[in-house]
């Protein structure tokens, strides 16, 4: 049986706001929205099992988010392409945001239109 989100230590439940947060990386590095949830899950997952299921939502969302930008990247010839890719990056931004409040507030968070992959 887990325990309530709202009952773990303050720096676990710090780390799995910083599990989500590192999706924005991409800003700065190819990959990183990626790259940042998966090195921080990889390595807090065994000692903070909060880390381990915000970790696992994050990678989820970011690997649904990642297929979503290549197929618009591929409808870009169509013309419709550029439009949604805009769109998916903001909604991926405010999600991101969105849930890095609701976690530092204690609250589960699962985010919608997933493709859970890792489970």
């Amino acid at each position: 049986m887990s325990v309530p989100d709202h009952y773990v230590r303050s720096d676990e439940r710090t780390w799995s706001v910083v599990v989500h947060l590192s999706a924005l990386s991409a800003l700065f590095f190819p990959f990183g929205q990626l790259l940042g949830p998966l090195v921080i899950w990889l390595i807090k997952r065994a000692d903070m099992p909060m880390v381990d299921r915000h970790g696992k939502e994050a990678l989820n969302f970011q690997i649904t988010v990642t297929l979503a930008s290549f197929l618009c990247g591929l409808l870009f010839f169509v013309g419709i392409g550029l439009v949604l890719l805009f769109v998916l990056l903001v909604a991926d931004a405010v999600l991101v945001i969105m849930a890095a409040v609701k976690t530092s507030r204690g609250e589960a968070f699962s985010y919608p239109f997933t493709w859970r992959v890792i489970r």
